[in-house]
């Protein structure tokens, strides 16, 4: 059986860009000795345009050659929601779950070259926010991770929203970011917080970072269940370049 190398390289290449520069903005916006932290001391406009700028982060990486071959998951949840809508096979979906979590180590490596910046935000590690808890946060990442399947799924599955599916991310993460990132430093992607946890050897409540975006897409895919919902359909596992299966991974996998 031939193995589609091309479109799991593209997905390693895909997740190692948004946690590299994705990453690079945290730093950058939080990070100590930071001119931003001078320019713009109010932290949830700081938190905004971080939000903004890692959801652009994404939406570049979908619209990008590399997001053309791979459809641009650089998300092990969103991988696992197309496979449980079956437009994945199981053996594509473990190819692009480990080429995700293995791309954002690579990623994350280049991270320490912020040195003292980088260390005093632990080179964006997502941790539970001080004094809210583990539970807070779980709760966080599980609604969070719910706006990203539910807008996700939402606009794939409109025929005229589905053009613009990239742009949601800007908006719906700078929102998230905003509202949520004091709570658990909204993550939504388990492959995201893994690789800053590698490099920087902190681990802390790293479980709620796997369950809750767990948690998170299977409640939105019951949700997509509904009636008022179902009329949604998803019909190729891609957020862009919709047409272009050079490989024949995107067909229509039903069981």
């Amino acid at each position: 059986m031939k193995i589609p190398w091309q479109p799991y390289l593209a997905e390693f290449i895909g997740t190692a860009l948004l946690i590299l520069v994705g990453l690079s903005v945290v730093i950058v916006d939080f990070g100590a000795g930071s001119p931003v932290v001078t320019w713009l001391p109010d932290a949830g406009m700081r938190r905004l345009i971080t939000g903004f700028l890692f959801g652009s982060t994404g939406a570049l990486i979908a619209v990008s050659p590399v997001g053309k071959i791979s459809g641009a998951h650089i998300n092990p949840v969103v991988t696992l929601a197309f496979y449980l809508k079956n437009k994945l096979t199981l053996r594509d979906t473990f190819g692009y779950i480990l080429a995700q979590f293995a791309g954002a180590v690579v990623g994350a490596w280049p991270l320490l070259l912020w040195g003292a910046a980088g260390r005093s935000v632990n080179f964006g590690v997502t941790v539970p926010g001080i004094g809210d808890g583990n539970w807070a946060a779980l709760g966080g990442e599980v609604l969070t991770t719910m706006g990203l399947i539910l807008g996700l799924f939402l606009f794939l599955g409109h025929k005229r929203l589905r053009p613009f599916t990239p742009l949601l991310f800007p908006f719906l993460y700078a929102l998230m970011v905003y509202l949520e990132a004091p709570l658990s430093g909204t993550s939504t992607n388990p492959a995201r917080s893994f690789g800053p946890a590698v490099i920087a050897g902190v681990w802390q409540g790293w479980w709620i970072y796997l369950i809750g975006p767990l948690a998170g897409m299977l409640i939105s895919l019951c949700l997509l269940e509904f009636d008022g919902l179902k009329k949604f359909k998803v019909e190729v596992a891609k957020i862009y370049h919709f047409s272009h299966d050079r490989h024949g991974i995107f067909r229509n996998h039903c069981r």
